[in-house]
């Protein structure tokens, strides 16, 4: 009978019967991810990403292959991603990857791993009447939201920014793996800055939005701190933006900016004090504020 002994991924290799089927290796990896304190579904999800990827399968052929043996190399790379992931490593940057709009894209520490709720943000985007074509990403990391659009919008003119030049390459390195080279212009630079005034129907952003002592912070101490931490109150980057997109936002434009769960409220009176029109409020998938949207209104020189 096979040992049911919990395993470190460290005695992976010593521990497990040799050889090793498929199917004991996910059961053991179920239940090291997983651990004493439980957490069993998200462990059993992981463990398949994992070990797929260890022997270079995909996830459909762990249960109809089961029986087939490890080789010493895919036990050795199973190994190293449980230990890996035991030290907090996000899943995301163990695989490289992460799935984010019916796109995969890589990702790396550079980058900020793409959430769920900021797909919300991308439909929000797409259910706008623009007054051009032309839109912007601002901190676009690995790419997730201006490739999600360009892929859903061939006609809209995509200008993906980051001051970042490591994002970059990783947002260009999607843009070409995806197929949408052609309709991104990855362009180096800080928020609005290197945007022509007047110029743009659509401005998108997932800036920072955590205070600098969020609780939540050394959960996230894989991830880049500066795509994540915005300033004393969080504030700092969603105001700078508000303020610079109306000089890149055409008449009629609009600014679609995701914020933390109790921003809501302060982003939406920042929209208002700075004169953008049609303000509104936007709920993610688990009923939490997410997203604030606004329309950039002419000014009286601009109607005149």
């Amino acid at each position: 009978m096979p040992c049911r002994t919990l395993i470190r991924p460290s005695n992976l290799l010593r521990s497990a019967p040799d050889p090793l089927p498929a199917r004991e290796a996910l059961r053991l990896l179920r239940e090291t991810l997983a651990g004493p304190a439980g957490g069993a579904q998200a462990a059993a999800q992981e463990a398949e990403w994992l070990l797929a990827r260890a022997l270079g399968w995909p996830r459909s052929r762990l249960w109809s292959h089961g029986e087939t043996a490890l080789t010493p190399e895919a036990r050795a790379r199973l190994s190293a991603f449980a230990e890996r992931r035991l030290a907090g490593e996000p899943v995301a940057y163990v695989l490289g990857e992460a799935g984010f709009h019916d796109l995969t894209l890589t990702v790396t520490p550079a980058t900020l791993i793409p959430r769920p709720e900021t797909e919300l943000l991308v439909e929000i985007a797409l259910s706008l009447v623009l007054p051009a074509p032309r839109v912007a990403d601002l901190g676009t990391g690995s790419g997730a939201i201006a490739l999600a659009v360009a892929a859903a919008r061939p006609d809209w003119q995509v200008h993906a920014v980051d001051r970042s030049a490591a994002a970059l390459a990783v947002a260009h390195g999607n843009a070409r793996r995806l197929g949408l080279i052609e309709r991104v212009r990855f362009i180096a630079g800080d928020w609005c800055a290197p945007l022509a005034p007047g110029a743009f129907g659509l401005i998108m952003a997932n800036p920072p939005y955590l205070a600098d002592g969020d609780p939540h912070l050394p959960g996230l101490r894989h991830e880049p701190r500066s795509a994540l931490v915005a300033g004393p109150t969080g504030l700092e980057d969603l105001a700078r933006i508000i303020d610079a997109a109306r000089d890149a936002l055409m008449p009629g434009g609009w600014l679609v900016l995701e914020h933390g769960w109790d921003q809501g409220p302060a982003v939406r009176g920042l929209l208002g004090a700075a004169g953008y029109r049609a303000v509104s409020g936007h709920p993610d998938f688990a009923g939490h504020d997410r997203v604030a949207i606004g329309q950039h209104a002419p000014d009286a020189k601009e109607t005149a």
